[in-house]
């Protein structure tokens, strides 16, 4: 079922999903079934999956270091469908620009067709470790919008090459992402809001935020997202705080702000245990102010852990 078809189902009540990264591989799948099991219980309408494009590893040849490309974690899809068939829950699997190019992004997507996947997240995705600037595959697509257009194409039979007349065209619902704080690169809010209406205009079906620690940040983007005749859902993505290092970490790789009063709580901890629970105690407070607000879900960030989620998901659900 279609992300929206649940929201038109749930008739104004906020629902809960949460977003997993896949095992790197080497590991089980059973490590990941660990991590879902008890987030089952709160009823998630879907369960977003991410991937990751090919990644550099150095391997020593002869006392020098070689760069070599590797994929590090396993296919997104296969997850996307493991999950689907044991939890009988809606999979999204993350679609990205980076590292791959159109044929094989089709490919991707009558696969997902193909396995009843009714969803995705399109996303032009991150500049690799080596590069100042984001680098397209050659024959890929540059921006996320380009993206969603050849999804949206594929919607309506039209294929790379040719248009197919079929009986059973795919017919996906498409997510994208939106920066309460602006996209890294983006030289101005605006300017993001303007690549995001882009994005709406070539299909996209909703959008999820990035993740954010003051409400007023999501609630003034919903604002100005309107205004500018943005019309689709919008869903906040939260991330509760667990670590020590997320006060240096966060700001630095998603270039947010992080709210004084939390930076305060968490220097006043001597534990990890204690900085995690402050992490979920300030989630808490966030998704009750965002409940108040009536956003359509409340999206969380897992990370491969769930024990903090779940503890957030308790007080609400």
């Amino acid at each position: 079922m279609k992300v929206t078809d649940h929201l038109k189902q749930a008739n104004g009540k906020t629902l809960f999903s949460f977003e997993i990264i896949p095992p790197k591989k080497g590991k089980n799948i059973q490590e990941l079934y660990n991590n879902i099991d008890p987030l089952i219980e709160f009823n998630p309408p879907f369960i977003d999956v991410t991937t990751s494009r090919e990644e550099y590893i150095y391997i020593e040849k002869k006392g020098l270091f070689d760069r070599k490309i590797t994929r590090m974690r396993p296919g997104t899809l296969g997850i996307c469908a493991a999950i689907k068939h044991k939890y009988e829950v809606d999979t999204i699997p993350h679609v990205l620009c980076g590292g791959f190019t159109k044929e094989e992004t089709e490919y991707l997507l009558v696969d997902c067709h193909y396995l009843g996947i009714d969803n995705l997240m399109a996303l032009r995705g991150d500049t690799m470790s080596h590069q100042k600037y984001f680098e397209p595959t050659k024959g890929g697509h540059n921006y996320a919008s380009e993206l969603v257009q050849q999804v949206d194409a594929l919607n309506k039979g039209s294929y790379l090459h040719d248009v197919i007349e079929v009986d059973n065209k795919p017919d996906f619902c498409i997510g994208v992402a939106g920066y309460p704080e602006k996209h890294i690169e983006s030289p101005s809010l605006h300017s993001d809001l303007l690549r995001l209406k882009q994005k709406v205009d070539a299909g996209a079906d909703y959008v999820v935020t990035q993740m954010f620690f003051d409400n007023q940040r999501y609630i003034e983007f919903v604002t100005k997202a309107r205004e500018m005749g943005i019309t689709v859902p919008i869903i906040p993505g939260i991330k509760p705080l667990a670590i020590q290092k997320h006060l240096q970490l966060l700001p630095q790789v998603f270039k947010i702000d992080l709210p004084q009063a939390l930076i305060k709580e968490v220097n006043k901890c001597d534990t990890s245990a204690q900085i995690r629970q402050v992490g979920v105690e300030w989630a808490i407070q966030q998704s009750k102010e965002l409940l108040d607000f009536g956003v359509p879900v409340l999206h969380y960030y897992s990370m491969g852990k769930s024990d903090n989620i779940k503890a957030i998901a308790s007080e609400l659900f």
